[in-house]
């Protein structure tokens, strides 16, 4: 996973978590569910990150 992913991604989901730390301040249930939804999305990128990492790693180690 490139530097700029992690980054990309952690910063969705630090918004995410602005979000709704927000929303439950205010009571506001729609900008809660966006700050849930904002991180669940990040968290889903990641772990395709994950796995692509991990495909690399094995590839590697085939051409070892």
């Amino acid at each position: 996973m490139g530097l700029g992913d992690k980054i990309s991604n952690k910063a969705e989901e630090l918004k995410g978590k602005a979000k709704e730390a927000v929303g439950d301040a205010t009571d506001n249930e729609r900008l809660e569910a966006e700050g849930h939804a904002d991180q669940a999305s990040a968290n889903t990128k990641q772990a395709g990150e994950h796995v692509k990492d991990a495909a690399n790693d094995v590839a590697d180690g085939f051409r070892k």
